[in-house]
Formats: structure tokens, C-alpha cells, sequence
């Protein structure tokens, strides 16, 4: 009698946040999988599709304990404290969950037989000052952090290169430049440019819409993109390496303004808020992403007007 064979399972920790339901979807939709999540245990997870586990991944034991019930073929690690601003405010807080909480996945995944294929979500962040001196930044750019999230996502990174080559940890790793979307907190630039415009189309602000520094120039990609490269990454990934994710283009904050601007019929007016600076920005950040188009079938499809618009919507619908 022949055995049919098991279906494969995936599990995100940390799916309660921005990214997660996006990545959710994504494995959901694009093969038969069974996905569990992770959230945090003050969290729910409202999708009946998934098999939803309260975890802290500052906890190491009950990491271990997951991990091992669960048994998936595939780990994507998205837990982190993911704002720059936050982790100046608590650096230690950062250390713990970036760092701690990436060795007590990787632990957990070293112990199993077969390991899993473990994907650890880094930022541009990391590559840091290199971006002073190039205007495109590829694998091989020097990683040169300048806050203190960035470092620790520097660090995950290492972890991930060691676990690989010192105990054969299939781990995948991708640098993922800025990605926006539709339910993005409005700690990030795009959606708080957005939620501005729709508090102010609903009467709730005066017509002005308050900034920071506009001049830096960023890699703008839809999360909905953003998610599939993952996919692709954990699928088609050499284990060990690491793969820039973003849109390969670059605009700056103001000229990302102007594009929400043009969305709205109301004549709203700008101005410098000097507290929306961070202590250390980085002037220019542009992804290389020819390596991962190349090994792991991915480009981006979604355009930056069609976001924009998605974002706008989202927030009129909460704020009109």
C-alpha cells in the first residue's frame, strides 16, 4: 500500500504584525500547505485558515517546544521590534528580541531531522553608511549600521551565515528594503503621510501636513510584492546566502509626498516638524535585486501609484 505523501507546513512566528497576514496569504494562495502562526501572547489571530500559537521568542524553552511539535519544513522569522525610532528609545528591548529571539529560532531549528528551511528578515538598514558612497546597494555592499536596530539586524544576519556553516542550518536570509502597504503603521513614512491626508479629508486636521526630512532617497516596494520574494526566497534560495528585496528604484520622501499629494482634491500645505528627524538618516538606500530575479524567479509587479492609493483607501475607511 502506498503512502500519500504529507502535505508540507509552513510556520511564521511573529505573523501578528504588518507583514504577517501578507505572508499568510501568500503561502496560503500560492500552494496546499498548512501554515501555523505565531503571535504574541496578549495577541488573537483572527484567520481560520492557519493554526494560530501564542509565543514570546524572547522566551528560548517555549521557542524550542514549538518548533519541535510543530516540525515544519519551512520557519519564516518575521518577530522583531522593527521601528529605527523605537530602538534608539530602548535599545535593550531591540537586543533581546532582534538578536536573542533569532538564536532561539535557529536553536530550535538545528535540532530537528530533517533541519527546516529557516528564512531571517533583515533590512537596508544594515548596509548603513555604505550608502554615502554608493548610489546602489548589492549583496556585497559593506554593512555599515548606524542605529540600532540596523545592528541588530546586522547581527541576526551573522547568526544566520554561522548556524549555516557550523551546523548545516539551511537558513536563508534577505535584506528587504522599504515596503509599504495597506495596514502599515503610521510610525513608517508612507502611511503616515497617508493617514495625515485622510484625517485632514475627514476635518479632523488643518490642511497642513507636518514632515520631516524629505531629502533622503529610499527603495519603495509593495509588502504584497515583498511577501512573494520571500516565498521564493525560502523555496529557491542557496542556504547561507543572503538576497536584496525591494523595487530596484529610488525616490525621495518628497517626491513620494507629492505622489500621495496628487492623490486627494484638497489643497494641503507642508511643513517641517524638526522632531520627525532622526538622530542619524541615511541619505540614499536603492536596491540591487538582480539576484534574486536571477535565482529565485521574482520580480516586483505592483506599481508605486497603486500602493499609494491601496494605503489612502485603507486609512479613509478608518479615519473618514
Amino acid at each position: 500500500m502506498t503512502t500519500a505523501p504529507s502535505r508540507r507546513s509552513s510556520l511564521v512566528i511573529g505573523a501578528g504584525g504588518f507583514v504577517g497576514p501578507y505572508l499568510v496569504n501568500e503561502l496560503l494562495v500560492s500552494s496546499e500547505r498548512d501554515v501555523h502562526v505565531t503571535v504574541f501572547p496578549s495577541e488573537d489571530y483572527g484567520d481560520s485558515r492557519v493554526v494560530s500559537h501564542h509565543l514570546d521568542v524572547c522566551d528560548g524553552e517555549a521557542v524550542k517546544k514549538l518548533v519541535l511539535e510543530l516540525n515544519p519544513d519551512e520557519v519564516y522569522h518575521l518577530a522583531a521590534l522593527s521601528s529605527v525610532a523605537a530602538s534608539w528609545n530602548d535599545p535593550a528591548r531591540t537586543v533581546d528580541v532582534n538578536i536573542k529571539g533569532a538564536i532561539h529560532v535557529l536553536e530550535a531549528a538545528r535540532l530537528l531531522e530533517p533541519m527546516p528551511r529557516v528564512l531571517l528578515v533583515g533590512s537596508s538598514e544594515e548596509y548603513g553608511g555604505a550608502a554615502r558612497e554608493r548610489s546602489t546597494l548589492g549583496e556585497d555592499s559593506p554593512v555599515q549600521p548606524m542605529n540600532v536596530y540596523a545592528l541588530t539586524k546586522s547581527c541576526q544576519n551573522t547568526l544566520g551565515c554561522l548556524y549555516f556553516s557550523a551546523y548545516g542550518v539551511p537558513v536563508v536570509m534577505v535584506r528587504a528594503f522599504n515596503h509599504i502597504g495597506p495596514g502599515q503603521s503610521q510610525r513608517f513614512v508612507a502611511s503616515d503621510f497617508c493617514r495625515q491626508v485622510a484625517l485632514i479629508e475627514a476635518g479632523r486636521q488643518e490642511a497642513v501636513i507636518r514632515v520631516g526630512n524629505l531629502s533622503s532617497l529610499r527603495d519603495f516596494a509593495d509588502v504584497r510584492d515583498i511577501v512573494r520574494a520571500y516565498v521564493q526566497v525560502a523555496v529557491f534560495g542557496t542556504a547561507g546566502e543572503t538576497y536584496n528585496v525591494g523595487s530596484g528604484r529610488v525616490l525621495s520622501i518628497g517626491q513620494l509626498l507629492d505622489r500621495i499629494l496628487a492623490l486627494t482634491p484638497v489643497a494641503i500645505s507642508v511643513t517641517i516638524d524638526q522632531c520627525r528627524y532622526r538622530p542619524v538618516d541615511i541619505p540614499a538606500a536603492r536596491a540591487d535585486i538582480r539576484k534574486v530575479q536571477d535565482l529565485c524567479q521574482w520580480n516586483p509587479v505592483i506599481g508605486l501609484d497603486q500602493t499609494l492609493e491601496d494605503m489612502l483607501v485603507w486609512w479613509r475607511a478608518r479615519l473618514g
